[in-house]
């Protein structure tokens, strides 16, 4: 059927006198998203690089000669990273709401570009002692401190580009991106173990190449957010010309902020368990070769990307609840055991089927997650909303899960953890049976 509207030659098209999205519309609304998404996909890569190599390098900054304790001190030195996250929510959350999506992205990224510059070249331990380490650090809080803005920042503006009845779906896009970002990084990790590198020459120097490469693709990230167009909700509320105090108003929303806690608590933790940790659980816990256990994680995450926009879409019919408590549910009652399997198998194929039903039952909260914290903010705030008390709980729970899984493991006590996992999904559970549904009471409306 021909469409009532036609577009003049050389006019703009005015969206408020048209009843549906016009192409024009629907093209601009999703060049914003690849933009959006693309810098995400670099950011996370960037940052997961250092968990896919750090079986490597950990030597070249901590030497003990013993491999356990060296992942160790470089898992910790990944948790310190995240623990600088909660600032990076703060300032950047505070930058996008008060000048602009599009300039809080741009700085973001090429923060993450200048902290893997700094890992590519710094020198090692037996060349300057501890400095080396120091140096990483410094870089890995650089990350963290990108990496905390990045989360509430683009979560917020892919939200608000995309249409109300497909939220679900276009935010979804973020965890395929990041999910992504991670899956380039161990796919990195693929190539240079089986067609470039001897293990002794990664061990060397190998392990420089991505981060070298990362830096780079930051550079492109940054290019591309600078040509995004800025959000029409954040235009709105500049628009205003009022006195805008983005951490006093944050403050009247402490119900949110709960929620924000709550529901993030058991998701995140079963994430990096699921995907950071587990390439190294494969090899420590399971008795797998690195190979193996690179082959199981990139197989199971391109699945894992894949189901992000089902479940997205799924969100937008059913609703957001449902989706989480699919989730908690799920998650609360197969952690133990999943792990457990885990632990007790040797066959690499039988280790991937584990994984992928443990990441097919975390879809149910990664995909939407960052929709539901977005629609609980009104816009002057979203982004701060979004992204402080989301950094916050990420960096205690999410940020330390391989430490702790590594520390427990080293005092004989590993199945501890797999009850510390369940345990927070269920403190998330009792969030979604009890918070309302944003799909259908959200401050977009």
């Amino acid at each position: 059927m021909r469409s009532r509207y036609r577009i003049e030659q050389g006019k703009p098209l005015n969206l408020s006198s048209v009843a549906s999205p016009s192409t024009e519309s629907v093209r601009q609304r999703l060049l914003s998203i690849f933009g959006g998404s693309v810098g995400n996909l670099i950011e996370w890569y960037d940052f997961y690089i250092y968990s896919a190599f750090s079986l490597y390098f950990a030597k070249a900054f901590f030497p003990s000669g013993n491999p356990v304790v060296e992942q160790l001190n470089t898992a910790g030195v990944f948790a310190l990273g995240f623990l600088i996250r909660p600032v990076g929510g703060w300032v950047m959350g505070l930058y996008a709401d008060l000048r602009g999506r599009r300039a809080a992205l741009s700085l973001s990224v090429t923060l993450m570009c200048l902290g893997s510059l700094i890992i590519a070249l710094c020198p090692t331990y037996e060349r300057i002692g501890v400095l080396a380490p120091t140096v990483l650090l410094l870089a890995r809080l650089l990350q963290g401190l990108s990496l905390g803005g990045e989360y509430g920042t683009s979560a917020t503006y892919l939200s608000e580009v995309a249409t109300s009845r497909h939220r679900g779906f276009y935010s979804s896009f973020q965890y395929v991106t990041l999910i992504m970002g991670q899956l380039l990084a161990t796919m990195t990790l693929l190539v240079l173990q089986r067609l470039v590198l001897t293990g002794p020459e990664l061990e060397a120097w190998g392990w420089r190449i991505p981060f070298l490469c990362g830096a780079a693709l930051a550079v492109f990230g940054f290019y591309m957010r600078r040509n995004m167009v800025e959000t029409e909700a954040f235009q709105a509320e500049a628009a205003k010309k009022t006195e805008h105090r983005p951490m006093r108003e944050l403050l009247r929303h402490p119900r949110e902020l709960a929620i924000v806690v709550g529901l993030t608590m058991g998701g995140t933790l079963a994430f990096y368990t699921y995907t950071v940790y587990m390439q190294k659980f494969l090899v420590n816990s399971v008795g797998l070769t690195r190979d193996q256990s690179t082959l199981i994680s990139v197989s199971s995450l391109f699945l894992y990307m894949l189901l992000q926009p089902v479940f997205g879409l799924i969100s937008d019919k059913v609703g957001r609840r449902p989706v989480l408590i699919w989730f908690g549910l799920m998650g609360t009652l197969c952690t133990v055991p999943l792990l457990t399997a885990l632990t007790r198998t040797r066959d690499a194929f039988t280790a991937f089927l584990l994984v992928l039903a443990a990441l097919v039952i975390l879809s149910g909260y990664t995909s939407i997650n960052a929709v539901v914290k977005a629609e609980l903010f009104p816009a002057s705030i979203r982004a701060l909303g979004v992204g402080l008390p989301y950094a916050l709980t990420v960096s205690i729970f999410g940020g330390t899960a391989e430490y702790v899984g590594t520390w427990l493991k080293l005092a004989g006590h590993e199945r501890w953890f797999f009850w510390y996992v369940t345990g927070c999904i269920l403190c998330s559970l009792l969030v979604y049976a009890f918070m309302r549904d944003t799909r259908r009471q959200s401050r977009f409306d």
